[in-house]
């Protein structure tokens, strides 16, 4: 076996006292996570780096077990290598490691016992500007016979800390909780997401649907709703009506689904006696945070209109460069996407793509960078849009997708949603107000999510179209 993919060790008898190893490494906040994640280890101290710079005491362990782990690879790989027994250690932690800090370990043999092939070994480590963090002694058992073995090959992993999630909630704080009716919240998980986003300070729900079914899912569920205001209906169809009723007359600034089927809902907010439609064509919009992705990406539609015309489309960008604006990005990179980067008549929605790059250079759109078609890869990979040759201020870098149906962008968000550990908030855009929507199978930080841009944009107050007056 070559040496690039093999591990060799020495054994007892061909080390000498005075032989040496080391590796070096630069710890990141990677590292610390991990280090957490494995041994359970969640005290602030360790995890933070604010909190552990004014605890010392708390930054010298957590992060001496990581340069600790760093001598044990020496052992295990270095010297002696494969087939070392660890027997104990004596270490000293005597200066803190913080992110950023390059730490080389190194361990030398200060004596052997051939009795039972015993070596202790002097251990340290120190740090980009040479001075000691670790120092100590360790005894191991070396093998006696000649290992080679193939050097494993890590996995890689990737860590979804959900900041994302955590600046989207944060955003949110400092405000009153938004009025919200919460239609027919007669099951379990309707009960709870209500009942989360309230606790969570985003909504102050007001329940509406028939009031016994309202309260035996509050049971089940475990959820005191006593605080909360009860409008009962007789069924579904009725608190969906009630529910657009309110916004109507003030009395709610959101609306939320619970337990109906979402055309039922969405029904009463597009009748155009009652309803709550605008100038705008509504949408559904996934606003996702990609472990690994630079920029939130903006997803749309993935839930309502199932194959919009080109008139649709432009209104489905209108709605999604809105929500980009509410979430702070100013001039939004919008991506009309294809299977192909090119205009082809045999593709219909590359020709769509077209015209409404078109109808943004006649200022029809605005608000945003437009261009398409774009492919996905080309999308949102720099490198996939060099490849391709694509020159484009959008290219690599669309903060928002423009799907061409519902059946592409549904299985693209549920694909990074399953596949890739993204967070997801879905909201529907273009009526008088927003409109949640969660299902059974959404997690917690899916539910508070959705709410969170919901009360984002009620507080913006920016869904209003031409001539509309959004209730105060």
């Amino acid at each position: 076996m070559d040496d690039v993919t093999c591990i060799e060790n020495r054994t007892f008898d061909e080390i000498a006292i005075g032989d040496s190893a080391s590796l070096e490494r630069t710890l990141t906040e990677e590292d610390i996570k991990l280090f957490a994640l494995v041994s359970g280890d969640v005290n602030p101290a360790h995890m933070d780096s604010e909190y552990a710079a004014t605890d010392m005491f708390h930054r010298v362990i957590a992060h001496g077990m990581w340069g600790g782990g760093l001598i044990s690879a020496v052992l295990g790989t270095e010297l002696p290598g494969p087939g070392t027994i660890y027997l104990g250690q004596s270490f000293r932690f005597t200066r803190p490691v913080g992110i950023g800090d390059t730490i080389t370990a190194t361990v030398t043999v200060t004596e052997k016992r051939p009795e039972k092939h015993i070596i202790l070994l002097d251990c340290r480590c120190t740090n980009q500007d040479g001075k000691d963090v670790i120092t100590g002694q360790a005894e191991i058992m070396a093998p006696m016979e000649k290992i080679c073995r193939p050097r494993a090959e890590l996995p890689d992993v990737q860590l979804s800390d959900h900041n994302g999630y955590h600046k989207l909630i944060e955003s949110t704080k400092g405000n009153d909780p938004v009025t919200t009716a919460v239609v027919h919240p007669c099951s379990v998980s309707a009960i709870n997401a209500a009942v989360e986003a309230a606790e969570e300070g985003l909504i102050q729900p007001i329940l509406v649907g028939p009031e016994a079914k309202i309260r035996q899912a509050a049971e089940e569920a475990g959820k005191d709703i006593s605080a909360f205001s009860i409008i009962s209906c007789p069924h579904s169809h009725a608190a969906a009506a009630k529910a657009v009723e309110m916004v109507h007359c003030g009395d709610a600034a959101l609306l939320m689904k619970g337990s109906l089927h979402t055309d039922e809902l969405m029904g009463a907010v597009v009748s155009r006696a009652s309803g709550l439609r605008t100038e705008r064509r509504i949408s559904h919009a996934y606003l996702m945070s990609v472990p690994g992705h630079p920029t939130p990406l903006i997803i749309t539609d993935a839930a309502i209109n199932i194959a919009p015309t080109l008139e649709e489309k432009a209104d489905i960008i209108r709605n999604a460069i809105d929500l980009a604006h509410v979430i702070g990005i100013e001039e939004p990179k919008v991506a009309i996407l294809s299977a192909v980067e090119t205009v082809n008549p045999a593709i219909a929605s590359t020709l769509e793509a077209a015209a409404l790059c078109k109808m943004a250079d006649r200022g029809q759109i605005s608000g945003g960078l437009l261009d398409g078609p774009l492919a996905f890869d080309n999308a949102i990979s720099p490198a996939a849009a060099k490849e391709k040759g694509i020159v484009s201020p959008v290219a690599g870098q669309a903060e928002i997708l423009v799907v061409p149906n519902l059946e592409a962008g549904n299985m693209l968000a549920k694909q990074l949603t399953f596949l890739s550990g993204a967070d997801a908030a879905g909201i529907v855009l273009g009526a008088r107000v927003p409109i949640i929507l969660t299902s059974r199978a959404d997690s917690l930080r899916t539910r508070l999510a959705s709410c969170a841009v919901a009360v984002l944009m009620a507080r913006a107050n920016t869904m209003a179209a031409p001539g509309i007056v959004t209730p105060a």
